[in-house]
């Protein structure tokens, strides 16, 4: 689990002027939420795109505020269309020794003997909902594709999930398949053969 600390202030003009001229100042509106009141604070953009180059649902941030500490998640922002420079920041309190539910992302690793031979991977599934507590929340869930032949395929059920982990997808939900393309094609022209007969049916009404 990786652990990350940014400092932060309490923001106590909350008008959008005052938050416009915070931006400009190189500082980033933000919000803890979680089982107390929501508390209005800033962080430093610079500081957070540094430690954050990717931001992630599954990563726990200590956020420093003088001498009081806060373990929380980002739960959502907001970045600007054109210059992708974050606006605004959501971030969800943890509490120790409570489950909570979040996302990890899906990360494929090997080469499919089935794609050697003529297959194409299809990666369906990027990420696990899962629930736990925060000491256990994966960083991510690695699966080595290398056996797949074409035909084959993973599904949630065979992933191996690591203890104290509960995975919240069904576990019938496909995550990766090697499909071979004439198989791809022939469920094409299926498909358009089964509109035709459709509208064929409409049209004779």
């Amino acid at each position: 689990m990786d652990y990350k600390t940014i400092n932060a202030e309490i923001r106590t003009e909350l008008r959008k002027s005052a938050a416009k001229k915070m931006r400009t100042e190189g500082r980033i509106p933000a919000v803890i939420y979680g089982h107390n009141d929501p508390m209005n604070i800033s962080v430093d953009a610079k500081e957070f795109s540094k430690k954050f180059e990717k931001i992630s649902e599954n990563t726990i941030i200590t956020i420093a505020i003088g001498k009081d500490s806060y373990s929380v998640l980002v739960k959502d922002f907001q970045d600007d269309i054109l210059t992708s420079k974050i606006q605004h920041i959501d971030f969800f309190e943890i509490e120790k020794g409570k489950t909570l539910k979040t996302n990890v992302p899906i990360h494929i690793e090997g080469s499919a003997k089935g794609v050697r031979e003529g297959g194409v991977l299809e990666q369906r599934l990027h990420e696990l909902e899962v629930e736990c507590l925060p000491t256990d929340i994966p960083e991510i869930i690695t699966i080595d594709v290398s056996h797949l032949e074409a035909g084959d395929a993973i599904h949630v059920a065979d992933i191996e999930i690591p203890k104290g982990v509960k995975v919240l997808n069904m576990l019938e939900q496909t995550v990766v398949s090697v499909t071979l393309v004439r198989e791809e094609v022939e469920e094409d022209i299926e498909e358009e053969l089964s509109e035709g007969e459709v509208a064929g049916e409409v049209s004779e009404k």
